[in-house]
């Protein structure tokens, strides 16, 4: 009986792994010493953190690529990427959180919002000129 508990436990866990792995790819520039599954389990709970904090029904696993030994910290949208110096569990963190939250409203979506801004902002009027 142990031994199923063991291998169902081992069995979800590799789920878990590749589920999130599907988002996540790792470049390492100088083949810096970093545990894959600490960069998996940090990538899961970032995307589960912004997934709880917006209350959003569907599950968020932004494409993200990390790249190890990049010239400075940084989150580069267009390629999807948390670049960072040397390995620094709260900075990519940070990245994956930025990413995920990114894809919290689609761009057309945040287009028409701002359109819908800009309309409201237009038609309200001050009282000043209204009396005049």
């Amino acid at each position: 009986m142990f031994t199923v508990m063991k291998f169902a436990i081992s069995v979800l866990a590799l789920a878990a792994a590749c589920l999130a792995q599907d988002g996540l790819t790792i470049s390492n520039k100088y083949k810096e010493r970093v545990s894959t599954p600490e960069v998996l389990k940090i990538y899961s709970s970032a995307c589960s953190a912004v997934q709880r904090e917006f209350d959003t029904r569907h599950p968020l696993h932004p494409q993200v690529r990390l790249v190890l030994g990049a010239d400075r910290n940084e989150v580069w949208y267009a390629g999807r990427e948390v670049r960072l110096t040397k390995w620094d569990q709260y900075a990519f963190a940070q990245g994956v959180v930025w990413l995920a939250f990114e894809d919290l409203m689609p761009s057309q979506q945040r287009l028409t919002i701002a359109k819908r801004a800009v309309t409201w902002a237009d038609s309200t009027v001050e009282i000043e000129r209204s009396t005049k």
